[in-house]
């Protein structure tokens, strides 16, 4: 039942002046869970979040929050529970970083909102979390994207709140901060049993950080579910409409299209050696073939969308003959060979063979890699 969840919405339509936008949006969230929002832009992710933070009236249905609507709590009792970090600009005037990160503890003072010592050791606590002590003084309008961003983290943990709200909160964050960002959120998710809703572009971050994921496009929820369910080469293409490339679901990343035309070099590689050679290929425009790839192997994900043609054996089987000559014929038809591989094993002892067949015909390429930078 929606009542034994920390966090739900019930029958919630979101839009602008009275003109709906998304219909009958069910989200179900326990404490200790990571939801996370994805789609194209202009969805209305962020309208979704604005929703159900009351900064947007609702068309219709309820949000509900530790069993109790949200329309009926106080704004006091709101923010004691929830903490918001959207993608708006906050308006601040004079304002150190210490001033706006302290604003969080504004819930727990009298009406003057005096802090108190113990205010002041959670303010300090939750800067040092973040790895912005040393931005205490600094003019909050003055600092970088990416550090204002660690600022407002910080005064939403201080806040203490059991729910926290995130719109892109990456977005102005390079990967370090990116993946402490992340890491610290997920400690409290973990430690502290939080709850989050957020929005993400970055997939590969969504993929590895979500517990459940919504996927928003058009009227309705197009799909939800856990990130095994939603994380799929079909899946993602049709949420993004994708069509100058694909979506490697392997690796959690898009992928650019393979160049096109017939293939003029072979990449004899397996076991994740190929994959610099297939993508210094794709940069260069060369439409490329390669094997022979076991169907389990790193290269093997990375070749289905890289290469014109990937002949591949079954995962576990020594390369077989109707395989090895698919590859030998394949290779024939190409001007160059590059072998990424060192080592030969029981498994992949034809592709041996390639190389034997590569370097008699004159079309090994050696040192690909490092001369043709």
């Amino acid at each position: 039942m929606a009542g034994d969840f920390f966090f739900y919405t019930d029958q919630m339509t979101v839009g602008y002046d009275g003109k709906p936008l998304i219909k009958k949006i069910k989200i179900e969230l326990n404490r200790g869970e990571i939801l996370t929002l994805i789609g194209p832009n202009g969805a209305g992710k962020s309208t979704i979040l604005k929703s159900i933070t009351g900064q947007l009236r609702l068309i219709a249905g309820n949000v509900c929050l530790d069993g109790r609507h949200m329309e009926k709590m106080s704004g006091k009792e709101i923010s004691r529970k929830l903490a918001v970090l959207l993608t708006e600009r906050m308006k601040t005037e004079l304002m150190t970083c210490e001033d706006v990160v302290s604003t969080g503890r504004y819930p727990y003072t009298g009406s003057l909102g005096i802090l108190g010592r113990e205010d002041r050791e959670k303010v300090e606590s939750a800067m040092k979390l973040v790895h912005a002590w040393e931005l205490k003084d600094r003019d909050f309008t003055a600092i970088s994207d990416g550090q204002r961003q660690r600022i407002l983290l910080a005064r939403a943990i201080c806040q203490e709140p059991e729910l926290i709200v995130l719109d892109e909160p990456t977005s102005f964050l390079d990967v370090k901060h990116k993946l402490e960002f992340l890491a610290i959120l997920k400690n409290m998710v973990r430690e502290k049993k939080v709850a989050v809703i957020m929005s993400l572009h970055e997939l590969d971050l969504a993929q590895k950080i979500s517990d459940q994921v919504i996927c928003v496009k058009g009227e309705w929820i197009w799909k939800s579910g856990t990130p095994e369910e939603i994380f799929t080469q079909d899946s993602i293409c049709s949420l993004y409409d994708i069509t100058a490339g694909s979506y490697n679901a392997a690796f959690g990343c898009p992928e650019l299209a393979a160049p096109k035309g017939e293939p003029q070099v072979f990449v004899i590689g397996g076991g994740g050696s190929g994959l610099l050679a297939y993508r210094k290929l794709q940069r260069q425009g060369i439409p490329f073939a390669t094997g022979v790839l076991h169907k389990n192997d790193v290269d093997y994900q990375a070749a289905i969308h890289l290469a014109s043609r990937v002949i591949w054996e079954e995962s576990f089987e020594p390369i077989g003959q109707w395989a090895y000559e698919q590859a030998l014929e394949q290779m024939s038809r190409c001007s160059q060979v590059i072998c990424s591989l060192d080592t030969f094993g029981t498994m992949n002892e034809r592709n041996r063979k390639l190389l034997e067949e590569a370097r008699r015909t004159g079309k090994l390429l050696e040192d690909f890699l490092a001369v043709n930078r």
